[in-house]
């Protein structure tokens, strides 16, 4: 049995530049391991809390003196002594010095964190790959990547949040990362040619001067022709919605414009976007508390159209359960940070998967080093991870990590179905 001797916070740096929460577990054989939690943009309502200072004399009042202390101190004293192995009852014990349903008085970066970092230590100590002390099973997820930014991922008239490619066709991880590869060139080619800015938003994508959903998918299947690929078969297109961003106080959504329209408008749309362009994953088409929009929209495309929800479940057992019975959607986003523990982040992939939901894993639009989520979706033999676009090192890393997870299984190595 090997224990815990320690735990030390730091505050560090995100992909944005705005501090956030770095936990290191020591143990009392000498080994040590850290994670980082990452920090969203549009972020749920009913996300755990995030806990920052607010203290406009530091760091504009995004610093995480407080988290950090709280791990220094609270945290690091209740967990000395713990066997590193027993995650659950690791997990367990922050949940109770908490104390609260949404992590508010230790903040979820905090708790996260350290979570993840003995998860790290654990699979350290037992002398295994991440991955494999994390589960029995195993599969590469296929890459949501985004390709073109919008909405609050970047400074141009686009609305929606995030065009992304996903390659169906692909043999192996190594296959699909060529195959997003050789779209994002050719993609990069075509605005050049069109006189459009190639800068990159947050999660890497491009963020162009564009002004309609359409004149981006258009760019987007010329892109996969380009490649010699067939849209809808080799590489499809898959959307973020982000509509907690595009909701007013009327009910009504600006999916299109600045014009808000009534929601069967907005179902309509997505219908006509469906039929004449190939996409096959629709994230976050309603705000968070539009449950009736979101049954209707299953129902009317849910078999034909992956249907994906982020704020709506906020990876919450409970959300998801409510999701489950009243089929308001057919896939889950999951992000730890929402939730704040490990065990409970697995908790929501178990009962996503017994109910045949797709299980997303997802980086946040500030994020980190930190490479946790592919051994997670590797582990947890999830469909699909999203974790951003072949640029920027924060994101390339998680590819990269899949990458070497693949060489490790060798001929073991499968991709996941979706």
């Amino acid at each position: 049995m090997t224990r815990i001797k320690s735990v030390k916070g730091r505050q560090v740096f995100d992909s944005r530049g705005n501090p956030t929460v770095e936990a290191e577990i020591f143990l009392e054989n000498g080994i040590s391991a850290n994670a980082i939690s990452p920090s969203g943009a549009s972020t749920g309502a009913f996300e755990a809390h995030e806990l920052r200072d607010q203290n406009n004399n530091k760091f504009l009042g995004k610093s995480v003196n407080i988290a950090v202390e709280n791990i220094n101190n609270k945290i690091s004293a209740k967990l000395k002594g713990l066997n590193v192995d027993d995650q659950k009852k690791i997990d367990k014990v922050l949940l109770d010095l908490d104390g609260t349903d949404n992590k508010t008085n230790l903040g979820a970066n905090a708790t996260l964190a350290v979570s993840l970092a003995n998860s790290k230590c654990s699979a350290i100590a037992n002398k295994k790959l991440l991955f494999k002390n994390l589960g029995n099973n195993y599969s590469l997820p296929v890459p949501l990547m985004n390709i073109i930014n919008g909405g609050a991922h970047a400074d141009n008239d686009l609305n929606i949040q995030e065009f992304m490619i996903r390659p169906d066709s692909s043999q192996n991880f190594t296959d699909a990362i060529e195959k997003c590869f050789l779209v994002i060139q050719n993609l990069k080619k075509l605005l050049k040619f069109k006189k459009m800015q190639t800068n990159v938003g947050d999660e890497g994508g491009f963020a162009p001067s564009i002004n309609t959903n359409e004149q981006a998918l258009e760019l987007i299947v010329d892109a996969i022709e380009k490649s010699n690929l067939k849209p809808g078969d080799d590489v499809v297109i898959c959307l973020d919605i982000a509509a907690n961003e595009l909701i007013n106080n009327k009910g009504e959504y600006a999916i299109q414009s600045k014009n808000f329209t009534p929601v069967d408008d907005a179902i309509g749309y997505y219908k006509k976007l469906t039929s004449r362009y190939p996409i096959k994953s629709i994230e976050d088409p309603f705000a968070e508390e539009d449950w009736e929009s979101w049954k209707k929209i299953t129902s009317e495309i849910g078999n034909s159209v992956q249907i994906v929800g982020d704020d709506l479940f906020v990876t919450n057992t409970k959300r998801l359960q409510k999701g489950i019975l009243e089929k308001s959607a057919n896939s889950i986003l999951v992000k730890p940070n929402q939730i704040g523990t490990l065990t409970e982040t697995l908790e929501v992939i178990s009962l996503a998967k017994k109910a045949n939901f797709n299980t997303i894993i997802s980086h946040r639009s500030g994020d980190t080093e930190d490479t946790f989520i592919a051994d997670l979706a590797v582990a947890t033999k999830s469909s699909q991870i999203k974790t951003g676009s072949l640029a920027r090192s924060e994101r390339v890393a998680k590819y990269n990590r899949l990458l070497r997870i693949e060489e490790e299984l060798g001929n073991q190595a499968k991709m996941a179905k979706i």
